[in-house]
């Protein structure tokens, strides 16, 4: 059988095994695109357009608002003049994908017939069967997305939740007392959505922090409110720009002194300090039963974020799993050359484990490295093989497309050199797409499919 007839054969029995999504922002009860925005302007896909030359890179209107019917469509017509430019893109693959796949729309976008393929978008989403019906082209059984965005309930059956909320160890643009102000934010309150990437001027905070003890007081209290008993992990990001090394309380007390003239110094002491006590706390409130997932590799610039990752944070990121050996860590990783440092971690920390292709990640190439190294290096059992990071479930659809693709790539590759049978590269491609979730996560799949 010739490489590509063995890929082809391998990507069609992939077809048939269920995905488990481990992270997305999908929204309880409108996980469909609303519009075509939605799938155009993907965050990515903005990226995509902005170095193309398109006005605009900043992100649409997001949860817990969204767009105005204004808003969406200024900028779906803002952008049609550069999408030639960016269609060798792999996000511009998926674009057409969703479009082609699931909306039968085949042509090129112009200003006179896009309205008419939103206005088509718009109406499925008010169908409640159509998200299910993608999910299930997908091949997607069961979505893992942030809590806040749980609404009433009304998918539970499809979905289970990550909680996103306070960011103590993100740096933000211009910003060094970024630990402090997350910290405040949440003091005192229940959870709420998480502080956007460059969010501009922030919002006063209900309480101030000026002491140790109220450092102590709110990591309590951010513990205390965590929903347990509805969550399978808290959701963050460790900067590259941080260093992240154990602070005592006199260091904290000092620096807490110069919050108004703090410097990159300071910042580091915030961030060590809460950062150590949070986790201190999960692991003596809950073990291991809730996971610390964490995004790591990609940093602030003004609209998005660019991928940079440095040795001594990938150092201190194993001193930090090391120290809290009843918690398990996954990482979402967006730093390519990173991915053999974070296996060899894998291999000497049993705690720690690696999830699916992270932003900058998330490309052709990458994904088949990145599944290359990591199938070669590491246990079934330490690695995710997918999560869309979708924000509806049309992308969800084509992400799954994509991985699937890049996956039947490389077990071919390991088919053809007699690194594993046939039956072998499938069983393995179900071990990190379908079952890997449940055990690392807890994600319950849907009956009878175990």
């Amino acid at each position: 059988m010739g490489l590509d007839t063995l890929e082809q054969s391998l990507y069609e029995g992939l077809l048939g095994i269920p995905l488990i999504d481990a992270h997305t922002h999908l929204v309880g009860g409108q996980m469909c695109a609303r519009g075509l925005h939605d799938i155009l302007l993907y965050h990515m896909a903005v990226s995509d357009l902005y170095a193309a030359g398109c006005p605009s890179g900043r992100r649409l209107t997001e949860f817990p608002g969204s767009p105005s019917r204004e808003e969406a469509h200024q900028r779906i017509v803002e952008a049609l003049p550069f999408l030639p430019r960016v269609r060798n893109t792999s996000t511009s693959w998926g674009v057409r994908m969703i479009l082609s796949d699931l909306f039968d729309w085949q042509i090129p976008l112009t200003e006179a017939n896009w309205p008419l393929l939103d206005s088509t978008i718009r109406e499925r989403s008010g169908d409640p069967a159509w998200g299910r019906q993608v999910m299930q082209r997908a091949g997607i059984q069961r979505f893992v997305t942030e809590y806040v965005r749980r609404g009433t309930g009304q998918d539970d059956a499809l979905l289970q939740y990550s909680l996103e909320w306070g960011f103590f160890t993100r740096t933000q643009w211009g910003e060094y007392d970024t630990a402090l102000y997350e910290l405040e934010r949440c003091w005192g309150r229940q959870p709420e959505p998480p502080t956007p990437i460059g969010a501009g001027r922030r919002p006063p905070t209900d309480r101030t922090i000026h002491s140790v003890e109220d450092v102590l007081a709110a990591v309590e209290h951010y513990v205390s409110a965590l929903p347990a008993d509805s969550i399978l992990s808290v959701a963050t990001h460790i900067s590259t720009d941080l260093d992240l090394e154990p602070v005592t309380e006199e260091q904290m007390a000092r620096a807490l002194a110069r919050r108004g003239m703090a410097g990159p110094e300071e910042r580091n002491v915030y961030a060590s300090f809460v950062n150590e006590g949070f986790l201190r706390a999960l692991e003596r409130h809950y073990g291991n039963r809730i996971v610390v997932q964490f995004s790591f590799g990609a940093e602030p610039l003004p609209f998005e974020t660019g991928s940079r990752l440095s040795q001594r944070a990938i150092r201190q990121l194993a001193e930090m799993v090391s120290r809290h050996p009843g918690l398990h860590f996954q990482c979402f990783l967006a730093s390519r050359h990173a991915n053999q440092s974070l296996c060899t971690l894998c291999r000497e920390l049993p705690n720690l484990s690696v999830a699916g292709y992270w932003w900058h990640n998330f490309f052709p190439s990458v994904i088949r490295q990145v599944i290359e190294e990591r199938l070669d290096m590491l246990p079934l059992n330490r690695q995710v093989g997918f999560f869309s990071d979708a924000y509806c479930v049309e992308w969800a659809y084509a992400k799954a497309s994509i991985v699937r693709r890049q996956l039947a790539a490389v077990l071919a590759k390991q088919v053809a050199q007699g690194q594993y049978t046939f039956d072998d590269a499938l069983t393995i491609a179900q071990e990190v797409l379908f079952m890997a979730p449940q055990q690392l996560l807890g994600v319950v799949p849907a009956s009878g499919t175990a």
